[in-house]
């Protein structure tokens, strides 16, 4: 039998064929196996998704509804009362009482035309004043009222030519019409009423939408009845009745410390708006603007008044109070207001009696500053200076904003500073003769003092101490009519030594008083040997008042810079829970031996009751240490006097005076104003009372 050849290849073709089938179904029973698994976790993973989306439904419901709620309702807020501020006694020096202001909060779907028109009724029914008025503004008057030759309002465009037109942005357009309106442009167009009630409209449409807008500060209760009689005239507008205003009892007194407050219609400085805001501020909350009030703004500003929005049926809001908020803390500060008063009053007599007499032509300002030199806490700081028009104005502030050169009242840290780096001791002697040095004019002290030791020159108030001193100290040597051999490399090195220990007492530095702004005073670019002597004597660096006071204090107390303070505590209103605590701060202490200080405290004990003594200052009840200082601008001379209060017991009192341009150079005139006529008087009132 003849075998197929073909049957084989035949049989091997369908064995492969099982071969790839049987694969095949394995294949796919792994990939449906997988699917099933996949699936279930699919199933699974829903499932608990599920779950928890019913879960947090149910559970977290009355939560979501809240935040919905919240997100989708309108809030209005509203300042409470300012914390009050008192002196060191209790008395209120910056009041806060309550007032009225008549508000508008737009009803919804108030046209532009329909506000104008109600502006225009407002204003001429009640008191209303555009003299608040910007530049800015009238611009914005001119631009809403001017219309075209058709009657048809044109914002201004007429001012612009028709190629302007075409090729400037409007952004550019509104720029250069601003530029070209004039107050006579604006004058032709609007009288007082218009532009009375322009400012009204502002004020209605000024942002946020969503807060009341203070069209009158501080109404009184006759326009509060007309307003709340005919509320359907002046629809939207509303009284505020729970506004407040400060008041100032004791006047002007301490007035520029104290600082000021914006306008609701000032509300936040637009330069700080983001900060506010972040703050929780509303744009139309009044905040501090200077002084005490800006420092202190997180203690004195409460928590607001919150209300939520409703509108009637006629679209007008409805405010639903839903928290009351919280007012502000009172500050109690460290001044004695009825002393200031006092410190105020001589410094104004001052004044009266001697500025514009003969060779006291440019005395036009004084300033006292009072510190307990243990605690830093400034019983008064007093500041007076003649206007223009003759009248005399408050300066207090004057004490950290101005400096002044002050002269020898700086020795007690130059002879500190020669003490502790080895230049001299307290019994060690310098000749007080006239110095010549080679290429510059004679040098010499007001008289020719003879042989002086540290004590002497501060009493006597020996210049050519300080300055055979300081070229000890520079490396330098003294030879009638030779060079000194300083360089100015030397001298630089010297400066910065002399302006570090003086840095020690407070002079050339920021003392850290609690108040924004404070000035450092002028600290002098150029360092050469001939200035370096000048400086020795105070005539190159100017300082401020309170940075005199810190340096008579840190030789008052032993040695330490204590940090001036106007404020003492904040606490609860009416309350003397104390929410905070300005605790007395020791920023540093003198390097030196209490064996160095002493000598500057002696020194300073003989300027008052030695051979050149104050009889004024000599013959009061307590003893005083001080230090005089004269110092010469151009024609003129800055009068000083730094000092403590008593001297043989642990001091009470620091004192700093000021009087720049006092009296002319040629020592015509007697008498240093700060030691024969100020500060007598000041101690005096200071030691009734403490």
């Amino acid at each position: 039998m003849i075998r197929n050849p073909f049957r084989d290849l035949d049989q091997k073709k369908i064995s492969r064929s099982s071969d790839v089938l049987k694969t095949q179904n394995d294949y796919f029973k792994i990939v449906n196996r997988r699917i099933f698994i996949f699936g279930i976790i699919i199933c699974l993973i829903f499932a608990v998704v599920s779950v928890r989306l019913v879960f947090l439904q149910i559970r977290n419901q009355e939560d979501y509804a809240a935040k919905l709620e919240n997100y989708s309702s309108q809030k209005q807020t509203d300042s409470t009362a300012r914390g009050e501020m008192v002196d060191r006694n209790g008395k209120v020096i910056a009041k806060t009482v309550s007032s009225h202001n008549i508000v508008y909060f737009p009803p919804k779907d108030t046209t532009s035309e329909e506000q104008w028109k109600l502006a225009q009724t407002f204003a001429k029914d009640f008191k209303v004043d555009h003299k608040g008025m910007t530049n800015s503004d009238y611009q914005d008057l001119y631009m809403f009222l001017h219309k075209d030759e058709k009657g048809n309002k044109d914002s201004g465009k007429n001012l612009l030519s028709e190629q302007e037109k075409e090729t400037l942005t409007a952004e550019e357009q509104e720029k250069k019409i601003r530029s070209r309106i004039t107050m006579k442009m604006v004058n032709e167009l609007a009288d007082d009423d218009i532009k009375d009630a322009f400012s009204v409209y502002l004020s209605m449409r000024k942002l946020p939408n969503n807060q009341n807008k203070v069209i009158l500060e501080d109404v009184d209760s006759d326009s509060v009845a007309k307003l709340m009689e005919n509320k359907d005239k002046y629809r939207g507008f509303d009284v505020n009745l729970g506004s407040w205003k400060r008041e100032y009892p004791y006047k002007d007194t301490l007035r520029d410390v104290l600082g000021s407050i914006t306008t609701s219609k000032q509300g936040v400085p637009s330069e700080l708006r983001s900060y506010y805001e972040a703050m929780g501020y509303s744009l139309t909350d009044r905040v501090g603007q200077s002084g005490l009030e800006k420092q202190y703004e997180d203690l004195l500003s409460g928590t607001p008044r919150v209300s939520e929005i409703s509108y009637d049926s006629d679209g007008t809001a409805i405010m639903n109070e839903t928290s009351s908020g919280k007012n502000g803390y009172d500050l109690h500060l460290t001044i004695d207001v009825e002393l200031q008063k006092k410190v105020d009053d001589i410094l104004e007599d001052t004044l009266k009696k001697y500025a514009g007499t003969a060779g006291r032509e440019k005395f036009k300002k004084a300033i006292v500053v009072l510190m307990n030199p243990q605690t830093g806490e400034i019983y008064a700081m007093s500041g007076k200076y003649l206007d223009e028009d003759g009248k005399i104005q408050n300066y207090s502030s004057g004490a950290y904003l101005d400096a002044f050169a002050s002269g020898s009242v700086v020795k007690g840290a130059t002879v500190y500073m020669m003490l502790d780096q080895g230049i001299q001791t307290r019994y060690s002697t310098e000749q007080d003769e006239q110095m010549k040095i080679a290429g510059t004019p004679f040098k010499q002290s007001f008289n020719t003092y003879g042989t002086v030791n540290s004590i002497r020159a501060l009493a006597v108030s020996s210049n050519v101490y300080m300055f055979k001193s300081v070229i000890k100290l520079a490396g330098g040597n003294y030879v009638y009519n030779q060079p000194l051999g300083i360089t100015n490399e030397m001298a630089q090195k010297t400066f910065k030594l002399m302006r570090n220990y003086y840095s020690m007492f407070g002079l050339g530095t920021k003392t850290g008083l609690d108040v924004p702004n404070e000035a450092q005073g002028f600290t002098g670019n150029t360092m050469n040997p001939g200035l370096l002597l000048d400086y020795s004597i105070g005539q190159y660096d100017n300082y401020t008042p309170i940075q005199l006071v810190q340096y008579a204090a840190t030789i008052a107390n032993g040695g330490k810079k204590v940090q001036p303070k106007l404020v003492n505590t904040a606490t609860e209103v009416n309350t003397d829970y104390t929410v905070y605590e300005n605790k007395t701060q020791v920023l540093s202490a003198l390097p030196g031996s209490k064996e160095d200080l002493e000598t500057i405290q002696m020194g300073f004990r003989e300027v008052v009751a030695g051979e050149h003594a104050i009889d004024p200052i000599k013959s009061l009840d307590v003893q005083v240490a001080a230090k005089t200082g004269t110092a010469e601008v151009e024609d003129f001379t800055n009068a000083s006097l730094v000092g403590y209060a008593p001297y043989d017991k642990e001091a009470k009192v620091a004192f700093a005076c000021s009087v720049p341009e006092s009296a002319t150079n040629d020592q015509s005139v007697a008498g240093n104003l700060c030691a024969y006529n100020i500060m007598p008087e000041v101690l005096k009132e200071f030691f009734k009372k403490y």
